[in-house]
């Protein structure tokens, strides 16, 4: 995939339409993001069977990151009435509804997500405890992108190269 190929930004209107629909604000690192990148797939290249979905191998082989469409869908399938899955865990769930999914696998059963109150980043892994705090802000993630490729570039990561100017995974 080249760069020209990647959709434009998402707009204020539709990033305002996801919020009502999932009842909660994006948090402002994420709509930034997303008025920059919003990485919905094209309408004519939507698979029905696939709910979540976007750039396929970036930023790793096994994920990638979902534009709002994708973000909205993810989110509704994890969020709970009551706000927190397991309810009798609250301070250690599986998923809180403040929790805003930006990056996942194509099954939805690992990713990252954005805390709304506070901007960290966390990290769900289905069958395991979810990370909290991961990162910092969005800021933070998106560096650690950047130091990632940055490596790759200079052929110091093992499982990473680029050939004729695009990522090739071992």
């Amino acid at each position: 995939m080249d760069h020209a190929e990647l959709p434009g930004p998402a707009t204020e209107q539709i990033l305002t339409a996801a919020e009502g629909r999932m009842g909660i604000s994006l948090h402002p690192d994420l709509r930034a993001w997303l008025l920059q990148n919003n990485l919905d797939l094209p309408e004519e290249d939507v698979d029905d069977d696939v709910p979540w979905c976007g750039f396929d191998g970036f930023p790793d082989e096994g994920s990638f990151f979902l534009g709002i469409r994708s973000m909205e869908n993810l989110y509704a399938n994890f969020r709970v009435s009551g706000g927190v899955n397991p309810p009798d865990q609250p301070d250690n769930p599986f998923w809180r509804n403040e929790w805003i999914p930006f990056l996942s696998d194509r099954d939805g059963w690992t990713g990252k997500f954005i805390d709304v109150r506070d901007g960290r980043i966390g990290r769900w892994f289905v069958g395991e405890i979810t990370t909290t705090g991961e990162y910092a802000s969005l800021a933070d993630y998106f560096d650690s992108v950047a130091q990632t490729l940055t490596r790759i570039g200079e052929g110091s990561y093992p499982v990473c190269s680029v050939v004729d100017g695009r990522l090739a995974w071992r």
